[in-house]
């Protein structure tokens, strides 16, 4: 749109800060409504360092979305299938995989988003990820683009944003604005939107970036795992992001810095010395940045409020969860592309009042549920000694007692459709994975109610019917769904697949078969097989929530699972895997 010059400061649409999250928003909107005027405020020039490198595969159909995978892919970021630890209760690494390493095919790259890659992730450079992204929206979707823009003041009256005042004097007005500003926080903080830091999860973040590093494991063509190792005082991490090139970072309570009276790079270098397995990944590797170590603050935080009269905060800005679970940028694109959605709703005219209602209601759950997941993992540490009081005030006040039960109810209080409204999950975790989780850091396991019953009772008594949204191809579509006290059931995806089986048939084998045989037309048995998993797990969703009544029938056969053995394993387990190159598809097993 060309403007003239006494339109130059007006727009639709003006977002301060051209990282993901305001890149996402603003490519987005313009994909959809290619009119709207949107102007993107950001500080500093482009290309600039940030730390946050490792995503989870989320992101990457929200890149494929904007337009932008194939610059992405092009770039040639390492594939990321997961990570390994050392955490829990013994010292022992273990594997959590996206995609199962022996599964994963060699094939040229660049590549398009299909089949596997559909369920991996990237491990990213900052720096040239963040450049893409944002040359992206200003290139291919025309967003008016000011780098080296200062906006100095938050204009306002009550509740509203009138404008933003640059450092030149220049104030730039909008019909919506967007603070997607990170952790300043530029609009939030000037409305008066205060955000809550758990004082447990007060933690800094010192990190590098090491040129001719090794990579500790290598899968196919470009794939690999990061690493996380624990250490008496934090942990480590090591992320690949190129052929020889790695991101490396220490994590400690910002209380244990302050009382060991060194400095960033003292307490660095000396955790790399005492982390045996990293310090041999960088034994013939130099510091890329002469050493400079780079610092900042890593609290997690959550904002009373995500919206307000015509204004958004998205990403950081918003929330942000310990890097620990690699969700900060999972969070800043989501978040975006749902702000960009409302802000496409409310221009059709859509209900103002339940568009900015529902964003602040799933956006703020979803942090929130990412950060009750970050202290579960603090809380159930056992590998520290020195931070076990530490370990032990989360678990206080977290009211977590880490028995698998507790755990599974206090985790779950999210909701298992917050993220996707399709399928059950919460966070970034699936329900296997996320059992799974539970049993390595308790040290018992965590059964399935699944595997107890065998004859399902659908129960939709005493409920309300309401509705919430489903983000697609530009538009909020309103779902109807079933909610009891916390618990919201929606109908739609696997949801409305098994409530319409659960009306029809109560035996689980019979429930199971005709779902399979629904998938069996649309696809390959083995993929039908392989996309079961999802309605398992929904169905172990619906029981924990109460939407189904259970009983164990002796007659008829009982179901075992045991998927979890390809998503979280030993990592000697992993290894022998992807070396064999046996690959099962079959996870669930009816049993007399």
């Amino acid at each position: 749109m060309i403007r003239s010059a006494s339109e130059a400061s007006e727009y639709d649409i003006a977002i301060i800060g051209g990282g993901p999250s305001g890149t996402t928003l603003a490519s987005l909107v313009k994909k959809y409504n290619p009119d709207l005027s949107v102007i993107i405020l950001e500080k500093e020039k482009f290309p600039r360092e940030h730390v946050g490198e490792s995503q989870l595969p989320g992101i990457s159909a929200i890149l494929d979305e904007m337009e932008v995978w194939d610059k992405i892919e092009e770039a040639n970021f390492p594939i990321k299938l997961g990570g390994s630890y050392t955490w829990g209760k013994d010292a022992d690494a273990w594997d959590f995989d996206f995609y199962p390493a022996e599964e994963f095919k060699d094939e040229p790259r660049p590549a398009k988003f299909v089949g596997q890659r559909q369920r991996t992730a990237f491990q990213v450079e900052r720096d040239r990820y963040d450049e893409i992204l944002l040359r992206h929206a200003e290139q291919h979707w025309g967003v008016e683009v000011r780098e080296e823009t200062m906006v100095r003041e938050i204009l306002k009256d009550g509740d509203r944003v009138t404008g933003f005042k640059l450092d030149s004097g220049e104030v730039i007005t909008a019909r919506h604005y967007v603070d997607g500003s990170g952790h300043p926080a530029l609009l939030r903080k000037a409305m008066g939107v205060e955000s809550k830091a758990p004082d447990e999860l007060k933690n800094v973040a010192f990190w590098d970036y090491w040129d001719n590093a090794q990579w500790a494991v290598e899968i196919g063509i470009g794939g690999t795992r990061v690493q996380v190792r624990s250490l008496p005082y934090g942990w480590i991490w090591f992320i690949p992001l190129g052929p020889s090139r790695a991101s490396v970072g220490l994590i400690c309570p910002s209380d244990y810095y302050k009382s060991t009276g060194l400095t960033p790079k003292e307490v660095y270098l000396r955790a790399i010395e005492e982390q045996k397995e990293i310090h041999s990944l960088l034994k013939d590797a130099k510091s890329s940045t002469d050493g400079n170590v780079l610092t900042t603050k890593n609290w997690s935080h959550l904002a009373d409020r995500l919206a307000g009269d015509n204004w958004w905060i998205i990403g950081e800005a918003g929330g942000f969860a310990d890097p620990i679970l690699a969700a900060g940028m999972t969070l800043a694109h989501s978040s975006a592309r749902h702000a960009a959605y409302s802000i496409l709703e409310i221009e059709r005219g859509s209900d103002e009042s339940w568009v900015k209602g529902f964003y602040d209601e799933k956006n703020r759950r979803n942090i929130d549920q990412h950060i009750r997941f970050a202290k579960y993992w603090y809380a159930a540490n056992g590998c520290f000694t020195d931070l076990q009081e530490h370990c032990k005030t989360i678990a206080k006040e977290s009211g977590l007692k880490l028995t698998p039960s507790q755990a599974w109810r206090w985790l779950a209080q999210g909701g298992f459709s917050n993220q996707n409204i399709e399928v059950a999950g919460f966070g970034a975790f699936d329900i296997f994975s996320s059992k799974k989780l539970i049993e390595v850091f308790s040290g018992k396991e965590s059964k399935f109610q699944l595997t107890k019953i065998n004859e399902l009772t659908l129960n939709l008594n005493n409920t309300d019917e309401i509705v919430q949204g489903r983000l697609v191809d530009g538009r909020i579509e309103q779902i109807p769904c079933f909610k009891r006290a916390e618990a919201t059931l929606p109908y739609t995806g696997v949801w409305k697949d098994l409530i319409d089986v659960l009306k029809q048939h109560k035996d689980l084998k019979e429930i199971i078969d005709n779902i399979r045989a629904r998938l069996t037309k649309a696809t390959s048995a083995d993929e039908a097989e392989r996309s079961l998993s999802v309605y398992y797990e929904a169905l172990e969703a619906m029981v924990n929530d109460g939407w189904i009544i259970g009983r164990k029938i002796k007659s008829r056969p009982m179901l075992n699972l045991h998927p979890e053995a390809r998503q979280i394993r030993s990592s000697e387990e992993g290894r022998k895997a992807t070396e064999s190159a046996q690959v099962s598809s079959k996870f669930f097993v009816f049993e007399e």
